[in-house]
């Protein structure tokens, strides 16, 4: 995981600035952004927030802690070359796939509709639409005031709030109505700010579309069986 994150990264950058080009946009995460423990509740979470490197390694968080360190690593070179840098911080990205096969981020969501889980956690997380992140990605290459760091994310969802959404867009798959930590009080959602990227345009695909559209991609991929009681509705409306 560190490997193509950090060197991968520091490759890019270096080859970036001998051809002399106008304006890297590097994709990083909200894992290198939101992963401290000392942080407050009140405090909103924007793009001056870094990921706490101690904790990630503590917590075997090695995602975070490599995203963390390559996107940190990126700034050095950006600063030490003279590279124009802009870094997009997406949360967990969904929408339609264009590979064939399942990522982790779309099996998060499968596992909530093909049985493989009976609980869902208790967690929260931030979403976002495939499409969305594709377009900060162009605007901040297009608009010459960009600058620095843009969190990419729609609003935050507890699991329990994913797993209702499915179940009303969806009530023919088994999804979870259980949390998996019933003696913990819900876990409740962090605070965040993506002021900054919609002062440059970005409109936000609401997260319940961006669900329904994974499903349905998950669905005309076969990754989904589509119950036979679903097929027989369709075909009588």
């Amino acid at each position: 995981m560190m490997e193509p994150a950090v060197t991968g990264t520091k490759n890019v950058m270096t080859a970036a600035a001998e051809a002399k080009v106008r304006r890297v946009v590097l994709t990083s995460s909200i894992g290198a952004v939101y992963m401290d423990p000392n942080r407050s509740p009140d405090v909103i979470v924007d793009e001056s927030c870094w990921s706490d490197l101690e904790y990630c390694k503590n917590t075997k968080n090695l995602y975070c802690y490599g995203k963390t360190v390559a996107e940190q690593g990126a700034w050095d070179l950006a600063k030490k070359k003279g590279v124009d840098l802009v870094v997009v911080n997406p949360v967990v990205v969904l929408g339609p796939l264009l590979q064939p096969t399942v990522n982790a981020t779309t099996i998060h969501i499968l596992k909530y509709l093909n049985g493989a889980v009976k609980t869902y956690a208790n967690a929260v997380q931030g979403y976002v639409h495939v499409r969305d992140v594709a377009l900060a990605h162009i605007v901040v290459f297009e608009t010459p005031s960009a600058y620095g760091r843009y969190i990419c994310s729609e609003r935050m969802l507890h699991r329990g709030e994913v797993v209702e959404i499915l179940a009303k867009f969806f009530p023919e798959y088994p999804i979870p109505t259980k949390c998996s930590d019933e003696k913990n009080p819900r876990k409740q959602p962090y605070k965040f700010t993506n002021q900054k990227i919609k002062d440059l345009g970005i409109e936000f695909i609401p997260v319940k579309q961006c669900l329904y559209e994974t499903v349905k991609s998950l669905q005309e991929n076969g990754h989904l069986p589509i119950p036979k009681l679903a097929k027989d509705s369709v075909k009588t409306h």
